[in-house]
C-alpha cells in the first residue's frame, strides 16, 4: 500500500475528506526553538498534503503530517485553509527544482520536496484545485457571473458580493499551470515511483564517527590526521583464521566419532534382532 493511501485512510477519511496529493518534504531553513530540548522527538518524515471535503460546500486544506522514525503511526500537526494561502512561490520558473515556498496569512514556510517531480505534481494539483475552488466561491458570491473566466478579475461595478481572496502563484513553470496536461501528471508519478524505489534499494548512509568532528584546521585547508576506522592487524586475522580452522577440525572429529558410535549401535541392534529371532524359532 502506498504512503498516500495510508495517509488518506488514517488522517483524512475519518474527517470525511479525500486526499488529493501528498508529497514528502523538509524545511530549507529549520526553525530554532531554544526552549525545547534538541532532538527530543527524534527523526521524522514530513508530508505536505492537499485535501478536500467530500460534502459541499467544498473546502480545501493544506495539512502537515509527520511520521516518526521507527513508528508506523502518522500524526497530523498543522492545517491551513486555502483561503489563508496567499502565495505559492515555485522559486525557479525556468527549470524543475525541489524548492518551493508557501506564504500564509501569518507564516512563511520554505520547503524542499524529496524530488523535483513531487514538487511539480504538488503545484500542478494545487493550482487546478484552487482554480475550481475560486470559481465556486465566485459563483456563490456573484451568481450572475457564473460564466466569467476566473483568471480575469471583474470590475468593481460588476461585482456584487465581497471580494474573494486569491492565491498568487509566482515563479511557477507554465507547464504546471495553464499549459498543464494529464501526461505531465503521469510522468511525475512515474518519476516519483522510480525515485522511491531507488531510495529503498540504496543502503542508508553510514554515520560519521564522533572523533571526526569539524575543526578550524579543516576549514583552513589543513588535512585531518584522523584515520579511518582501524582495521585489525594481519597477525590477529591469521590467529582468527587458525582458530576457526581448528574449531572446524575438532567439530569434524566429533562428527566422525558420533558416526562410528551410530554404526556400532546399528550392528549391535541387528545382532540382537537376529538372536531374538533364532530363540523364538527354537521355542516354537
Amino acid at each position: 500500500m502506498s504512503i498516500q493511501s495510508v495517509i488518506n485512510r488514517e488522517i483524512f477519511a475519518p474527517s470525511d475528506q479525500k486526499l488529493l496529493v501528498a508529497i514528502e518534504a523538509k524545511r530549507r531553513n529549520k526553525r530554532k526553538l531554544p526552549f525545547l530540548a534538541a532532538g527530543r522527538e527524534g527523526k521524522y518524515k514530513t508530508f505536505i498534503c492537499l485535501s478536500a471535503t467530500n460534502k459541499p460546500p467544498v473546502q480545501l486544506f493544506i495539512t502537515k503530517v509527520k511520521q516518526f522514525e521507527g513508528s508506523p503511526r502518522l500524526i497530523k500537526r498543522s492545517q491551513w485553509n486555502v483561503d489563508q494561502l496567499r502565495q505559492v512561490n515555485g522559486v525557479n520558473p525556468n527549470r524543475d527544482c525541489p524548492e518551493f515556498d508557501l506564504v500564509f496569512d501569518r507564516s512563511l514556510d520554505q520547503w524542499m520536496a524529496a524530488s523535483d517531480a513531487e514538487k511539480c505534481m504538488f503545484i500542478q494539483v494545487l493550482y487546478h484545485a484552487c482554480q475550481n475552488y475560486w470559481m465556486a466561491k465566485d459563483v456563490q458570491a456573484n451568481p450572475g457571473e457564473a460564466g466569467r473566466d476566473p483568471q480575469k478579475p471583474a470590475g468593481p461595478e460588476s461585482r456584487k458580493g465581497p471580494a474573494v481572496p486569491r492565491t498568487n502563484f509566482i515563479n511557477c513553470q507554465s507547464k504546471l499551470m495553464e499549459d498543464a496536461c494529464t501526461m505531465n501528471m503521469v510522468i511525475y508519478r512515474c518519476k516519483i515511483f522510480l525515485n522511491r524505489m531507488k531510495s529503498t534499494m540504496l543502503p542508508p548512509p553510514r554515520p560519521r564517527p564522533a572523533g571526526q568532528a569539524k575543526s578550524g584546521a579543516k576549514s583552513a585547508g589543513v588535512k585531518s590526521r584522523t584515520s579511518s576506522p582501524a582495521r585489525p592487524p594481519r597477525g590477529s586475522m591469521k590467529k582468527a583464521v587458525r582458530r576457526a580452522s581448528q574449531a572446524l577440525g575438532e567439530r569434524g572429529d566429533r562428527l566422525w566419532r558420533a558416526e562410528d558410535k551410530t554404526a556400532h549401535m546399528m550392528d549391535s541392534a541387528r545382532l540382537f534382532s537376529n538372536t531374538a529371532h533364532k530363540v523364538r524359532t527354537r521355542t516354537v
